[in-house]
Order: structure tokens, then C-alpha cells, then sequence
């Protein structure tokens, strides 16, 4: 038999408690459906049996003080934790756990990252020339702070040689659920994903985010609902003057009032609100892709083909076939 391959995870004062427990109950799950012990899960903290409180108000027991941790690692998982600044979450960067991971990570076969623990292997010097994500709001901390790092803010996580970075809060499921695949095959990580009751096949180059979740809520209601009445009638006349008129706007007034609360023109937003239900549809569905180009409103599938390959640089038939969820 195998023997079990060694997970440590670090944690420390406000840690997401999620970043924490879901990779830890995938792998125990992983144990569960392969009938065997897999994975063996070990807390590390700054002290051996240290209480650590996380950002849910839970307390952590650790299994071994960083300074404790020895030998060999199969996976080493770096979480996150941040604080709340003027503008918004800002991702806290322990110089102390910065250190014990730049330390002990040359003994891991592979070293993942969650959330804004991308920022903790950023400052360990383990991305530099790299391409990671983190959660959508630090992103632009983490390229600001890391200049040598690749920031690709959208995906649910990314793969870099050994080096793995994820996004935000349920999208660790996502990604501890590809290192169990890596390592046990597919098929036992599917098994996993439906005791979850979670999709195994949002994969890395997936959106963290829907359009209208791209951007805040606007200092105009008129707008929020405006961006709301688009989702909900994606095959209608949505053109810059269509939208106008319904704001009771002239066209360049609207033009102007959208792209100041959205940072977007108007018909681009519509057009990304278009190929994200055409990837929803490609996603979950065996429509052809007339239906599938009628069923987003980008009409046909030449149109079809144009705005995939402008929006995420691929065809519909090559984006179906690499997230098609299985029925």
C-alpha cells in the first residue's frame, strides 16, 4: 500500500477558517472514497498544540509548531488571512510565516496557495516570474507588492510548475480537489466532489465571477437596475441607444454616466454579460451552438466564435470540451 502522502497546512491569527477545513475535508474524503489513508493532514502553527483563533471567531488546534516541522512534505498549503483598510480588504503578510515558508517549501513536491495566501508566497519569493491568482480583491495588492509575479486576477486557480495559487473562499474546494485528481485519478475525485455535492469540473481557467459581480455596486441605482434589466434580457436590442432610451438619456449622456459607474462602455459590458451566458450554456448543456449563440444573444455562431475568441482566446467547441459538467 501507498504510503500517505503529507499535507501540512499553515495557520496563524484570523486565518480563513474555510482556507483552513475545506482542502482538509476533501483529503479526508479522498481517504474515505479510496478506502485507504491517502492523505495524512497536519495543522502548523507557531506553537505545537497552540490554539489559533480564525477570522470566524473558531479556534484551531495545531499539530506542530512551525519551527517542528521536518522532513519531507508532499503538499504544502498556505492560506490566507486579511484586513479590512479604508478601501476595502487589504491581504495580511506575516513576515514570520513569510519566513518558516520560504524555509520548508524546497521540501514540498508541490506548494499551493489559497485565497490571499498567494500574497505569503509571493513575499517567500516563490512566484516571481510566474503566473498566479488570489481573490479578486487583492489582486491588485498582489501585483502592486510583486511587480515579478504574473497577476491573472480571473481564474478559480492556476497552475505553475509545482507552484499552485487559488482564488477566494469556496474556490479552495475547487483546487484541493485537482491536487486530489493529480494524485488519485479522476474518477476518485469526482467521487469526492459528489459527497461535496460541488461541481468537479470547475476547473482552473473558470471566472471567479460573474459580470455583474465584476464590478461594485454603482453609486446609481438607476444603473444597478439597468445592469439587472441586461442579464435578465440578454436577446433583446441591447445597443447603446436602446439602453439609452430606456434610461430616458441621450446617447452620449448615457455613454458617458455608464462608463463612469462601471468603468465600462456600454457595449462591451453587454458583450461580456453575453459570452459569460454562452459559457454557462456551453458549460452545462449539449445545445448546438445556433442555440447556444440565440440562447446568450449573440445571434449567431459566427458572432459566437468571435466573442469567445476576443473575451478568453478560444472556440466554443474547445471550451465546451474542456468544462463540459458531466450530467
Amino acid at each position: 500500500m501507498a504510503e500517505a502522502r503529507r499535507v501540512v497546512i499553515a495557520v496563524f491569527p484570523d486565518v480563513d477558517l474555510l482556507d483552513v477545513t475545506g482542502p482538509a475535508e476533501v483529503f479526508a474524503l479522498a481517504n474515505r472514497e479510496s478506502g485507504r489513508t491517502a492523505y495524512r493532514v497536519e495543522l502548523a502553527g507557531r506553537e505545537t498544540a497552540g490554539a489559533v483563533t480564525t477570522s470566524a471567531g473558531v479556534r484551531l488546534l495545531t499539530d506542530v509548531a512551525f519551527g517542528e516541522v521536518s522532513g519531507s512534505i508532499d503538499t504544502l498549503i498556505v492560506p490566507g488571512a486579511v484586513d479590512i483598510g479604508d478601501s476595502g480588504p487589504v491581504a495580511r503578510v506575516d513576515q514570520d510565516v513569510v519566513a518558516w515558508v520560504a524555509s520548508v517549501a524546497p521540501s514540498a513536491r508541490r506548494v499551493a496557495s489559497v485565497c490571499v495566501g498567494a500574497h505569503i508566497l509571493a513575499a517567500a519569493g516563490l512566484l516571481d516570474d510566474k503566473t498566479a491568482t488570489t481573490h479578486w480583491s487583492t489582486a491588485a495588492q498582489l501585483a502592486a507588492d510583486h511587480p515579478a509575479v504574473r497577476v491573472d486576477p480571473d481564474p478559480i486557480f492556476v497552475r505553475s510548475g509545482n507552484v499552485w495559487t487559488g482564488a477566494g473562499i469556496s474556490a479552495c474546494m475547487d483546487l484541493a480537489l485537482a491536487l486530489v485528481a493529480e494524485d488519485l485519478g479522476e474518477e476518485l475525485a469526482l467521487a469526492v466532489a459528489r459527497q461535496l455535492v460541488v461541481y468537479l469540473k470547475r476547473q482552473g481557467g473558470q471566472s471567479q465571477f460573474s459580470v455583474p459581480l465584476s464590478s461594485p455596486p454603482t453609486t446609481r441605482r438607476d444603473i444597478d437596475e439597468l445592469r439587472a434589466y441586461i442579464a435578465e434580457h440578454l436577446g433583446d436590442d441591447l445597443s447603446a441607444a436602446a439602453l439609452a432610451a430606456r434610461m430616458c438619456l441621450s446617447e452620449r449622456h448615457f455613454a458617458r454616466v455608464f462608463r463612469q459607474e462601471t468603468g465600462t462602455t456600454p457595449g462591451a459590458y453587454v458583450e461580456a454579460a453575453r459570452v459569460e451566458a454562452a459559457r454557462r450554456l456551453l458549460e452545462s448543456t449539449d445545445q448546438p451552438l445556433e442555440e447556444v449563440a440565440a440562447g446568450s444573444g449573440l445571434g449567431s455562431v459566427e458572432t459566437l466564435h468571435r466573442a469567445l475568441r476576443k473575451q478568453i482566446g478560444t472556440t466554443p467547441a474547445a471550451y465546451r470540451r474542456r468544462f463540459r459538467i458531466a450530467g
